[in-house]
């Protein structure tokens, strides 16, 4: 089930229109958001997009490509907790990962850079 959006039928200003010129479509539809849990194990799924494209999401991580800017180099590491979330305070006590979220892992923090909700891996630079 799809969420609708109702972005055709508000006028700029945040009122109603006074009649609807377009008819609901499928493409309009939003769904309901992922949220990406740590686990012990990955869980993927796939989904049919627009135009038959195919989106991965990921609905639990367990491990996390970290980029080390410092060595150059790039290491795949376990996620042990979340740290903070910019985006909703109560995401990081529930353990939900989203871009921005910094995640400790074993080598130390790190920043999500991409979005597992969309992309289906998590992707993370290491902090100092």
């Amino acid at each position: 089930m799809g969420i609708y959006q109702e972005n055709d039928l508000r006028k700029p200003s945040g009122g109603r229109k006074s009649r609807n010129y377009k008819v609901k479509r499928k493409a309009l539809l939003g769904g309901t958001p992922v949220e990406t849990r740590v686990a012990d194990k990955d869980e993927k799924t796939i989904e049919k997009g627009r135009g038959g494209n195919i989106k991965i999401r990921l609905r639990k991580a367990s491990r996390a490509v970290v980029i080390d800017k410092k060595e150059n180099k790039v290491k795949v590491e376990k996620i042990l907790r979340v740290l903070e979330t910019p985006s909703n305070k109560e995401y990081a006590r529930r353990g939900i990962i989203t871009k921005g979220t910094v995640i400790e892992v074993e080598s130390g923090k790190a920043v999500v850079v991409s979005r597992p909700g969309q992309d289906g891996i998590v992707n993370a630079v290491l902090l100092k």
